[in-house]
């Protein structure tokens, strides 16, 4: 689906739906439904060339033709919607059972009459419907307009990760730039000059990597400080907003900082630096004015060796940042020609000897267009980028003409539009929609994976390929391809593996005026603009980056009845309209807006009943108490999300009347299910938060049979409720990622014994959590019974389990796509663990806490790639056996280590003296780490300030 083809996508399946015999439309109508589709197949295909053409090349009757199609489109899909609702609360893409429906129709209905009412309403809606759809069509005709002949879309491979990593090498941090940079900002020495606080601009023209330099800097020297900040700023910032932020990112999180205002923060920020060496960037400043404000803040000389870098495009900007003799200007220069050529041929030519001669001379004419700026270079090869096969030489030609002057200093902003505007186009029609739908978030916005395809699926943006394909597995192939075409930018966990994304400014610039263009969201950022006051307003983004500008509500109904998507982020709920004013309501995001009884701006959840036509409401954060009984209504409703409402103790029983949900999360494992109800959610992926109280409830969850992801508690060690589960977990086929813990404070290791015995995991299980007493044997089983069904398991967190031997160290280290490790011993019994260097290559987030009883020590080479490390050490046990200079093989090991490293160390036996002599040791080995990991140690029990060496430490 594109922007000009509307509802197109999701409209036509529908038509097909109602000329089933289930709707028992009248032969006429079925007449007019079947004219209306086959009209509407051929506008949709033409429509799809159309947005595949840039639109300033469009002829405006073309225009013209386009929106009202879409327009139409719009309607015409309410109106088959509200027929639907009214008819069968159930939808239609997954009818049920004829008893099942007739069930449902006979609570709703009130007789025959009411029924056929409905029936004349949508005969009268597609009569008229059809005459308009003919009287577009014999405009089109009229004026003779020629659907242009766009160029075939270009599919890429995947996998991006290694080409940011040699863009970001070649921005500078590994070379001339680096040591440059480095040098303004005087890191090495002990002299008085290095001591004092040190400014630096970079400055530098859209696209040229200013970000990525400042971010590798700081991860780079982020551990040499006491604290740290990385703020983005943007064009429309509020200066209240960014003091927040700075604080909350130095560590200081205080309550308070909603109600201060600029002075106030300023002081704040100023008195918590005082006598702290920090290190801050402020990336992306555009205002003068906004840095005057901020810059009063870090006026305090502690001449403790503090940094404080920012960006901009703006070089006034940059030398009101550095207006100190200490201060500097860091320009920022496009990357030479054979970085250029590196970067663009590592894209296009990863596997290959170079670049083939018959290409060679078309990109060298590109990468001059590209004038060395990065974004353009990466945006333009993803493009040409096609898997193992390059494009015809034909299409470079093509895309060369397309480019314009080329990217100079005087007309970059003009030049990288037009670069980024030939990727864009370059996309299948539902990509551009996807990406279009990203300009509802604000400059900077950190955008999380799964709720923004969850988002996708609820607009009717995806659709199925094969019957029966997951649609959010299908939107994460979307998701996957714009980062491999380089429209979005990817944002890694500490596994990796991509969870959220990030719009480059000049690309959400591009897909904002895009989307103004073609009325695809209305923006409401309280900067000046204004909702419409027409009626064809169908996606609403409220924003009010201005914090003290108190916008009034909304209130233009007609305005409102028409939208058809809403997301609101604080504090722009003052500015949310009442529910009632939503007629077609599809999505309606108030995540993290306070809704609680605390607030004075609570939105009157009981109107969201009425929002009949919704498909995803998410709720997490609000601070809510207490949901509808009204949420029964909504039938058509796929995603609810419920997290992080800590007031929220019990959910209506209603909720499991909705069997078109997919996606279920409370995580605080108040849902408690009766008898019965899970049966109807057979739609489910996703279920997160349900408590486990009955047998019944672990014997239905074998229904569920579309589940991809489930996290559970049971309430007691029941053994039956346990043997229903693991039979359950049997019909289970698809489970991707299981999450099973307790509230029964009993010992209990019988649902790991009856899983190692009766269940087989499923090839494509990723992540296997447990809070539940375990024993290693179910988990030696799976992988000695056959390997294969664990070998794309990521993460394995098994809390607390009775003891870890060696044997059980080197099979889980054979596991050759994990990716997070948590295990903790209860029991242990064998007194050394060695992390050997042949297990555990993917290894990144490794815990391992064996108490008092073991020492844990790294052989050379052990756990090449992991980031982050948690492990214990008995103080007793090394110096028992030997190891009285606790070398844990720490020392010159373990080089990937980049976040957090933390030490629990058990003196329990051990002299006072012996203790502090482990815990200097392990901090020596790790301090001398070349990443300069941040360093946590933990001794227990607590040695009190003071104690004796020859003092005995007590046990816990």
């Amino acid at each position: 689906m594109n922007i000009v083809t509307g509802a197109m996508g999701s409209l036509i399946p529908k038509l097909g739906e109602l000329l089933m015999d289930e709707y028992k439309l009248h032969k006429r109508i079925k007449k007019d439904v079947e004219f209306l589709k086959k009209e509407l197949e051929s506008m949709h295909a033409a429509l799809i060339k159309v947005g595949e053409v840039p639109r300033d090349q469009l002829d405006r009757q073309v225009k013209l033709w386009a929106d009202e199609v879409r327009e139409l489109s719009y309607n015409m899909e309410d109106v088959v919607d509200k027929f639907l609702v009214r008819v069968d609360g159930d939808g239609i893409q997954q009818p049920h059972d004829n008893s099942g429906r007739f069930k449902e129709l006979k609570n709703k209905m009130i007789g025959l009459f009411k029924k056929g009412r409905n029936h004349h309403r949508i005969a009268d809606a597609i009569k008229e419907i059809k005459e308009q759809l003919q009287e577009v069509a014999a405009r089109r005709d009229r004026n003779k307009v020629a659907v242009p002949n766009p160029m075939e879309p270009i599919t890429i491979d995947p996998c991006l990760r290694a080409l940011y990593a040699e863009a970001t090498e070649l921005v500078g941090i590994y070379g001339k730039r680096d040591e440059e940079l480095m040098r303004l900002l005087s890191m090495e020495g002990d002299d008085a000059s290095n001591k004092r606080l040190k400014k630096v601009s970079i400055v530098g023209f859209g696209g040229l990597g200013k970000t990525t330099l400042a971010r590798a800097v700081y991860d780079k020297i982020k551990g040499d400080f006491d604290c740290r900040a990385f703020v983005p700023v943007g064009q429309n910032p509020d200066m209240k907003k960014v003091l927040r932020d700075i604080l909350i990112d130095l560590g200081n999180p205080h309550s308070d900082l909603a109600i201060l205002d600029d002075k106030q923060l300023v002081k704040k920020l100023h008195d918590f630096l005082e006598n702290k060496r920090y290190l801050v960037i402020i990336d992306d400043i555009w205002d003068e004015m906004l840095w005057e404000g901020i810059n009063f803040a870090f006026s305090n000389r502690n001449n403790l060796g503090s940094r404080l870098i920012t960006t901009t495009r703006n070089f006034d900007v940059s030398k009101s940042c550095c207006l100190s003799a200490d201060d500097s200007i860091y320009k920022m220069k496009p990357l030479s020609t054979d970085d250029s050529r590196r970067l663009f041929h590592k894209r296009i030519f990863p596997d290959a000897g170079g670049c083939p001669s018959e290409f060679q001379q078309v990109s060298e004419d590109i990468l001059k267009k590209c004038g060395g700026v990065p974004l353009a270079i990466i945006t333009i090869a993803s493009a040409l980028a096609s898997g193992q096969h390059v494009k015809p030489k034909h299409e470079w030609d093509i895309l060369l003409q397309s480019l314009g002057s080329g990217v100079t200093k005087d007309n970059s902003l003009v030049e990288m539009r037009r670069i980024l505007s030939f990727s864009y186009y370059n996309l299948p029609s539902h990509l551009k929609t996807c990406l279009l739908y990203l300009c509802i978030y604000p400059e900077d916005s950190t955008i999380g994976r799964d709720r923004l395809i969850w988002k996708w699926v609820a607009e009717g943006f995806v659709h199925h390929g094969d019957q029966g394909t997951s649609l959010f597995l299908v939107g994460l192939n979307y998701f996957n391809q714009l980062i491999n075409r380089s429209m979005i930018q990817p944002i890694y966990d500490e596994l990796g593996q991509v969870h959220a994304c990030r719009v480059h400014d000049m690309v959400l610039d591009l897909i904002c005026n895009f989307s103004h263009e073609a009325k695809f969201v209305n923006v409401l950022d309280g900067t000046g603009n204004s909702i419409s006051s027409q009626s064809n307003v169908r996606r609403l983004s409220l924003q009010n980056k201005m914090e003290d500008h108190q916008a009034k509500p909304l209130t233009n109904i007609m305005s409102m009845s028409r939208v058809r998507s809403i997301t609101i982020f604080p504090p722009a709920v003052s500015i949310m309209p009442s529910l009632s004013m939503f007629e077609v309501l599809r999505v309606l995001d108030l995540s993290n807006c306070d809704l609680g009884k605390s607030s004075s701006l609570q939105l009157n959840l009981k109107g969201v009943g009425h929002l009949i036509h919704l498909r995803y409401l998410d709720l997490q954060g609000t601070q809510i108490s207490e949901l509808p009984t009204e949420i029964g209504n909504l039938q058509f409703l796929e995603v609810l999300d419920l997290d992080n409402n800590y007031e929220l103790d019990e959910l209506p029983s209603t909720l499991f009347k909705l069997r078109r949900l997919i996606y279920l999360n409370v995580m605080l494992y108040k849902v408690v299910p009766t008898p019965g109800v899970l049966q109807n959610m057979t739609s489910i992926e996703v279920l997160r938060g349900v408590l486990v109280s009955l047998n019944i409830i672990a014997q239905e969850l074998g229904n569920l049979t579309r589940l991809r992801e489930l996290k559970i508690c049971f309430k007691d060690g029941n053994l039956d409720s346990y043997k229903l589960f693991v039979k359950s977990l049997g019909n289970l086929h698809h489970i991707e990622s299981l999450s099973i813990s307790y509230n029964s404070k009993e010992t209990s290791f019988e649902l790991m014994d009856l899983l190692g015995e009766r269940w087989v995991p499923p090839v494509h299980l990723r992540e296997f959590v447990s809070w539940m007493p375990s024993q290693l044997s179910a988990l030696r089983g799976w992988i000695k019974r056959d390997p294969s069904h664990l070998s794309n398991l990521s993460e394995l967190i098994l809390w607390p389990v009775k003891e870890v031997q060696q044997e059980d160290v080197e099979i889980i280290g054979g596991l050759l796509s994990l990716r997070r490790l948590w295990i903790k011993s209860t029991h242990q019994t064998q007194r050394l663990l060695v992390i050997r260097a042949d297990g555990f290559r993917c290894m990144m987030d490794f815990e391992l806490n064996c108490g008092s009883a073991a020492q844990i020590m790294f052989e050379p080479g052990a756990l090449p790639r992991a980031e982050v490390l948690v492990f214990s050490l008995g103080v007793r046990v090394a110096q028992e056996d030997g190891n009285c200079g606790f070398d844990l093989g720490l020392q010159g090991n373990l080089l990937s280590l980049r976040h957090d490293v933390f030490v629990r160390i058990y003196c329990g036996g051990a002299r006072v003296g012996e203790a502090k002599e482990a815990e200097a040791a392990v901090r020596h080995a790790l301090e001398a780490h070349p990443n300069h990991p941040p360093i946590d140690i933990e001794m227990t029990p607590y040695i009190a300030e003071g104690a004796r060496d020859d003092d005995l430490c007590e046990e816990n």
